[in-house]
């Protein structure tokens, strides 16, 4: 019966995983199959394969066709490399000895590379990472500087309509300042007035008094005397007393 040995696929739409196992040529991809001998899954880094080394050599042997990813795997973990050893021993090419010592170097190597892209894909993951993590660092330090240049546009503006609002109330109070004054001006300059005319005032009233005093002292011609030099007085800014003593001493002279 002719038999393959290929992937039987299981999981989801976005992470499958896949059985290793061996087949009827004939049956379908999901069909029966005679025997499990692993499992493959793509989805981790590196690819994660267990598989029964010793089976697969013998269906191998035997004569089961891998397909091409199978193949790819088988070759992976070194059947395909043992089968080929096994027919150099079967041939006399080599003893068995120097089969199993190329076999041991052979894996040594191989380990030592799946080692080194093991350690070469964390590099990458975390030099991703770390690019990713750098990349967002620019992005908000170009949002923050951003949000800071329109904080500025603002506090200026800010600044700005305050000045002007400032600018504006200051002829305001300015005129309501000047009103009082100009209201106390006229008030000012009608006091000296009125202190004048109260000054005056006072200057006229001792004159009108000793011009009514003097009548009453003296005789009627004597009354006379002093109407007449009355506006002498006043002229040469005199008191009104010398003027009613002369006439009293002219009077013997009129006898």
């Amino acid at each position: 019966m002719p038999t393959k040995i290929r992937l039987q696929r299981f999981g989801k739409k976005a992470s499958p995983f896949y059985h290793i196992v061996v087949a009827d040529n004939r049956a379908p991809r999901d069909g029966k199959f005679i025997e499990n001998i692993g499992i493959y899954n793509p989805i981790t880094v590196p690819a994660t394969i267990e598989i029964n080394f010793e089976r697969a050599l013998y269906w191998v042997k035997t004569g089961a066709v891998p397909t091409d990813t199978a193949r790819a795997i088988l070759s992976y973990k070194g059947v395909m490399m043992r089968h080929h050893l096994n027919l150099g021993v079967a041939k006399g090419a080599m003893t068995q000895e120097q089969a199993d010592a190329k076999f041991e170097k052979w894996l040594q190597e191989k380990a030592s590379k799946i080692e080194q892209k093991a350690k070469n894909a964390v590099d990458a993951a975390r030099d991703k990472n770390k690019k990713r993590i750098e990349a967002e660092k620019k992005v908000k330090e170009n949002r923050e500087k951003v949000l800071a240049e329109k904080r500025q546009a603002e506090i200026a503006a800010q600044k700005a309509e305050q000045a002007a609002a400032e600018a504006e109330a200051a002829p305001v109070a300015e005129t309501t300042e000047t009103a009082p004054k100009a209201e106390a001006t006229p008030a000012a300059e009608v006091a000296p007035e009125t202190a004048l005319v109260a000054e005056t005032a006072a200057e006229t009233t001792p004159e009108a008094k000793t011009v009514e005093t003097a009548p009453t002292a003296e005789t009627a011609p004597a009354a006379e005397t002093a109407t007449e030099t009355a506006p002498a007085a006043e002229t040469e800014n005199q008191p009104t007393e010398e003027n009613t003593s002369n006439p009293t001493e002219e009077e013997p002279k009129a006898e």
